[in-house]
This record gives C-alpha cells, structure tokens and sequence, in this order.
C-alpha cells in the first residue's frame, strides 16, 4: 500500500531554508564568505537562529558539502545503474559532474578545492568515498563483461575519482577563463575512461 511522505517539521523547513541560503551565499563568494550574518541576511532571519542549528561556522559548512553533494551523487548513481554499455555509462557519468561543476564553478570550488577546516574537508572525503563506491559497482560489471581491464574495482574508481576533481581544480578557479565548457567536461570524462578501458585487440595486434 502507498503511504504518503509525511510532510518535512518546522526544524526540517527551517534547516533547508538556512543551507539554501548557505548555498547562495558561497555560490557567490565561495567559504570564505559564509559568515553567520551573510547568511542570516540570505535567509532573511536573526543570526541567533542560525547558531540555533549550527553552533560553529564549521557546523554549517560540512553541512552544505554534505547538502550539495547528495544531490550530485544521486546524479552519479542514476547515471551508473542505468542501462547501456558500461564506457559509455562512466564517459557519461564523469562528463555530467564535469559540467555541473563548470556551471556554477565558485560553488563546485568550494566544495572541491578551497581550503577549509578539517571538519569540512572530512565531509568531503566521505562524498568522494561514495562516489567512488558507485562508480566500483560501474567499474566492476564493465571488468566482468571484458569492457574493462581486469582491475580491482574500488582501487580503479579511486583513481578515476582523483582524476577528475583533481583535473577540474584549475577550471574551476574563479579567475580562470574557459572558452567551452562542454569540451572540457568531454575531456576530462575521455581521459578517465581510458584508465580502465580495455585495450583494442586490434590496436594491440599492429
């Protein structure tokens, strides 16, 4: 039997309006703006209800990487458990967090490459550990199927997982200019593909 989604609580709206804010905030000026009075004015309420939910500034940054980064994941694992050639599906992964990063690069910054506290950089590493868990899953049916080289899954994926946020670090740094977003984001995808892809019989023979 369907059972309807209970509505979210007061807290819980009031904590998505707080990191919504949080959100605009960084997407203009990145961490280092994320001041409790920037954000109070973003949601359009008293500082003290910010401290209310999150006591430190370190409190709300975690909480907006680990905010942000559900949504990309969820994007990643669509993307990895649907149907297709298993190339395609990690060419097609890594490319849309590629351009989904390059389209709003002063938060993608933020929550890939600026510095922060330990406890923000804690929940980031706890993102690319997910990531590079469904992107294993990926990996180790594109081995079983020959697609792939016979690589350990979870070693593989770390890799293609440092590849790309690595790659993407100076594209994403505010002062730098692109000219096409789409063909970097191809780019960087290509070149991760290549780490795991299985050589051409063919290629190999000449």
């Amino acid at each position: 039997m369907f059972m309807p989604t209970a509505p979210p609580s007061r807290s819980e709206r009031r904590r998505r309006d707080l990191l919504a804010a949080a959100r605009r905030v960084v997407s203009d000026g990145g961490f280092r703006d994320l001041q409790m009075l920037a954000v109070a004015a973003a949601a359009g309420t008293a500082v003290g209800t910010i401290y209310r939910y999150y006591p430190t500034k370190a409190e709300l940054c975690a909480a907006l990487v680990a905010e942000v980064s559900a949504r990309e994941l969820e994007v990643i694992r669509s993307i990895c458990e649907a149907d297709g050639a298993p190339g395609q599906r990690l060419r097609d992964a890594v490319s849309a967090f590629a351009r989904r990063a390059l389209h709003n690069r002063r938060l993608a910054y933020a929550m890939i490459a600026e510095p922060v506290e330990a406890a923000v950089d804690d929940a980031r590493l706890e993102w690319r550990r997910r990531i590079g868990e469904a992107l294993a899953g990926l990996i180790a049916e594109g081995v079983a199927q020959g697609a792939f080289r016979p690589v350990d899954p979870k070693l593989a994926a770390a890799c293609v997982v440092g590849a790309f946020m690595e790659a993407l670090v100076g594209p994403l740094t505010p002062a730098t200019l692109l000219d096409d977003d789409d063909k970097l984001a191809a780019d960087i995808a290509g070149l991760c593909l290549a780490v795991v892809e299985a050589p051409d019989p063919t290629e190999e023979a000449r």
